[in-house]
C-alpha cells in the first residue's frame, strides 16, 4: 500500500461559518427534523422492545395509522406505520405529530422521554444523564444534516473511509446511540467520525516498570513499532527523552486520543507527569480519521498500517469509552488463539470471513487508582492496542465498506442497500444470498461447530466488495467481544470424506481463558436471534421491503434457505443450538441503557445484566410457510 497524500475529505470539509461559529449546524430547521427523527425512532424501538402498545387510532381509520397517548391521556403522538417481523416498526416521520390538551405541538424528543419517564422507568438520578445523551444525539443530528453528504449511488461506490465518514445513524437499535458526553462542540468537529477531519495522536512515554506491552505471535516489539510509527518519528522520540536527560530504553511509547490528553492525563495523571513515570512526547507524524466506534483511528496517510484504539473517557450510548490494561495484556493472545482457529476452518475460508487481528496491545498501572481497593473507571484511562488495517489484504479488484452502511439512508431517504444491488446488476434475491453467505453463514458456523460468538453488529463487520457483491467479510474488535459459550470440545468425524470437517478447538491458553462463558444451547442461539435477526436483519428487511428492492416474506426465507444450507452441508456437526425453533428470548438493548445510563452491563458477567420481555416469534420457525412468491423465488438447488 502506499503512502496516502491525496486525503482531501471534500465532502465532509467544515464550511468557513463552522470555524466562526462551532455551533453554526444547531439551527431550527436542523434541529426540528433530528427531533422528528429521533421520536420517531424512539416510538419504534421502544414498541419493538414492548414498553410501548401504540393503539389503531380508529376503526374508520387507514391500517396503518396509529395513536400512543401519554400523561392521561392529555399527550397524544399520532403516526403512520408499517409492521415487520420481530415486531419492527418503521414510522412515516412526515405523518408523526404531537397534540398537547388537543394542540398540535412541536415534537421534542427530551420532553417524550420525560413523559415517560415513569413507564421507561429511568432511575431519577440518572434521568438527567440519558437526557443529555439524547441532547447530544440531537446535536450530532443536526450536524449531519447541515454539512449533508454523499447520495446512497455515490455511497454504493465510495471508498472506505469516505463510506465510513458518511453514516449518520449510529446503532440501530439504541435511541440515544450518540451521546459523546466531554466531547465541547469544537472538538467534535474535530474528532467525530462524521466530521471527517485527520489529527494526530499525541504520544507518551511511558516508564516500562509500571507499563506491560503485549505482542502477538511472530512479532518483534522494535520491527513492530518501527512498521507503524517510521523510523525518523522513532528517532525524533528518542531524541526528546534524551534532551530531557531520561534513558530511552527504560520507556515504552503509548499513543493517546488527543482529547484524552488534555482532559484526562494531563491533569488526572499530574502526579505520574512529574514524577516522569510518564512523559509527554508531543504529536506524531501521521494523521488518523475516528472511526464510527469513536475511539479506534484509521491511519489517513499510510492505509497499509495498523488502526490505533485508545482509551477515551467518552460517556457515549451506557459506557465510559476507556480501554482497561487488564484486558488488553492478553488481547494479542486472544486474537492469535480465535485467528488460528478461524484460519484453519474450510468453510470459513470458503466464505471469506477473516479476522483483523490486534497485532499489539498497552497499558499503563503505576498510578495511584491502580492501588485502590475498589476497581474504578479511573483504571481505563491509559490503554491502547493496535489492529490490523484490511486494506492490505484485498485482491485488486475489491473494495471495502463497513457494514452499518446497509442500514443508511442519506439526505433524501435513498438507502445504501438498494443503491448496492442496483449498482450490482444482480436481482435482489440473488444479491441477499451473497450477502448472507458472507455475513450470516460463518456465524452460524462458528457458534454450531464451536461455540464460538461474536459482537456482529454493523460497525464491527467490513464487507469485502466486488463489483458491488459482497464477497466475505473482516470481523474486528476480537479482543473485547469475543466469547467462547462452552469448554472446548473434540472435532466431530464427517458422514462422507466430501463434507467438511470443522477442525478440533485448540486447547485455549490460561491467559485466553477469559472468553469462556459457559451457557445452555438456548442462550447459545441468542448469538445469533438477538446480535443478528434482532440486531442487524429485522432493519435491513424492513428498508429493502420499503424500498421496493426485495418484499420481507423473501427475505427471510432467504436468512431460512441459508440455515439450512449450513446443515445440510454439515451434519456430522453435533449442536443442540435450533435457530429454526418457534421463539426466542427477546433480549432488550435499551432497557439496559434506561437501567443504568453509565454502565448498561457488567462485562465481566454479561450474560446475568441482559433483561428480556418475553418470547419473540422466530420469522424463520420451522412451522412458518412461506409464500408462493417467496417459494418462486428462493431456489432449493443453490451450491452448498
Amino acid at each position: 500500500m502506499t503512502h496516502r497524500t491525496d486525503l482531501t475529505r471534500t465532502d465532509f470539509t467544515p464550511p468557513a461559518s463552522i470555524a466562526a461559529n462551532p455551533a453554526a449546524h444547531l439551527t431550527q430547521a436542523a434541529m426540528a427534523t433530528a427531533q422528528r427523527h429521533l421520536v420517531a425512532k424512539a416510538i419504534a424501538e421502544f414498541t419493538h422492545e414492548r414498553l410501548l402498545v401504540p393503539e389503531p387510532a380508529g376503526p374508520a381509520a387507514s391500517a396503518r395509522s396509529y395513536r400512543l397517548a401519554l400523561d392521561g391521556g392529555r399527550v397524544e403522538y399520532r403516526f403512520d406505520a408499517d409492521r415487520f417481523e420481530l415486531e419492527h416498526w418503521v414510522l412515516d416521520e412526515p405523518s408523526l405529530e404531537r397534540l398537547v390538551d388537543g394542540t398540535p405541538t412541536p415534537l421534542d424528543a427530551q420532553a417524550f422521554i420525560i413523559e415517560l419517564q415513569p413507564l421507561l422507568a429511568i432511575p431519577d438520578g440518572l434521568l438527567a444523564t440519558y437526557l443529555e445523551e439524547i441532547a447530544s444525539t440531537l446535536a450530532s443530528s443536526a450536524f449531519k444534516l447541515e454539512h449533508g453528504g454523499p447520495t446512497a449511488a455515490e455511497l454504493a461506490r465510495a471508498d472506505f473511509q469516505t463510506i465510513e465518514s458518511a453514516m449518520t445513524e449510529g446503532h440501530p437499535g439504541f435511541v440515544a446511540n450518540n451521546g459523546r458526553i466531554g466531547f465541547g462542540v469544537t472538538e467534535y468537529s474535530a474528532y467525530a467520525p462524521e466530521a471527517g477531519e485527520p489529527f494526530r495522536l499525541v504520544w507518551l512515554a511511558a516508564r516500562r516498570e509500571f507499563t506491560h506491552f503485549a505482542l502477538g505471535e511472530g512479532l518483534e516489539a522494535q520491527s513492530f513499532l518501527r512498521e507503524q510509527l517510521g523510523r525518523p518519528q522513532l528517532d525524533v522520540f528518542e531524541a526528546r527523552l534524551v534532551s530531557a536527560g531520561l534513558e530511552p530504553s527504560d520507556y515504552l511509547l503509548l499513543p493517546v486520543h488527543p482529547w484524552q490528553w488534555e482532559h484526562r492525563v494531563a491533569i488526572t495523571f499530574a502526579p505520574d507527569l512529574a514524577k516522569r513515570n510518564l512523559v509527554f512526547l508531543g504529536e506524531g507524524f501521521d494523521r488518523y480519521l475516528a472511526q464510527q466506534s469513536l475511539r479506534t483511528m484509521f491511519n489517513a496517510d499510510d492505509w497499509s498500517r495498523d488502526y490505533v484504539k485508545t482509551a477515551l473517557s467518552i460517556q457515549n450510548m451506557g459506557f465510559l469509552r476507556g480501554l482497561s490494561p487488564a484486558y488488553m495484556r492478553v488481547t494479542p493472545a486472544i486474537n492469535d488463539w480465535v485467528a488460528g482457529l478461524v484460519g484453519a476452518d474450510q468453510t470459513l475460508g470458503e466464505a471469506g470471513f477473516r479476522v483483523l487481528r490486534e497485532h499489539a496491545s498497552i497499558g499503563y498501572t503505576g498510578d495511584a487508582y491502580h492501588r485502590t481497593r475498589t476497581v474504578s473507571p479511573h483504571r481505563k484511562m491509559l490503554a491502547a492496542l493496535w489492529r490490523e488495517s484490511p486494506v492490505p489484504l484485498l485482491a485488486p479488484n475489491q473494495r471495502l465498506s463497513t457494514m452499518a452502511a446497509l442500514l443508511h439512508r442519506d439526505a433524501a431517504g435513498a438507502s445504501v442497500a438498494s443503491a448496492l444491488v442496483e449498482a450490482s446488476g444482480l436481482p435482489a434475491v440473488d444479491w441477499v444470498r451473497a450477502y448472507l453467505r458472507a455475513y450470516l453463514r460463518p456465524l452460524v458456523h462458528c457458534l454450531r461447530a464451536y461455540d464460538l460468538a461474536f459482537m456482529p453488529h454493523g460497525e464491527n463487520l467490513i464487507l469485502i466488495l466486488e463489483d458491488a457483491v459482497p464477497v466475505g467479510v473482516f470481523m474486528k474488535d476480537i479482543g473485547e467481544e469475543v466469547a467462547l459459550l462452552s469448554a472446548p470440545r473434540a472435532a466431530s468425524v464427517p458422514a462422507a470424506t466430501s463434507v467438511p470437517a470443522a477442525p478440533a478447538v485448540p486447547p485455549v491458553p490460561e491467559d485466553v481463558q477469559r472468553i469462556i462463558a459457559e451457557v445452555d444451547d438456548t442462550e447459545k442461539a441468542l448469538a445469533i436471534f438477538t446480535d443478528v435477526f434482532d440486531g442487524v436483519l429485522r432493519h435491513l428487511a424492513g428498508i429493502l421491503h420499503r424500498d421496493g428492492t426485495l418484499d420481507e416474506q423473501t427475505f427471510w426465507a432467504l436468512v431460512a434457505e441459508c440455515i439450512d444450507e449450513h446443515e445440510v452441508a454439515h451434519p456430522h456437526l453435533e449442536s443442540g443450538i435450533d435457530l429454526r425453533a418457534e421463539t426466542f428470548a427477546h433480549s432488550c438493548l435499551n432497557r439496559l441503557q434506561l437501567r443504568n445510563t453509565l454502565q448498561m452491563v457488567d462485562i465481566a458477567n454479561q450474560s446475568e445484566s441482559l433483561i428480556y420481555a418475553g418470547r419473540m416469534v422466530n420469522p424463520i420457525a420451522r412451522s412458518r410457510r412461506f409464500g408462493a412468491d417467496a417459494a418462486a423465488s428462493v431456489t432449493t438447488d443453490a451450491t452448498v
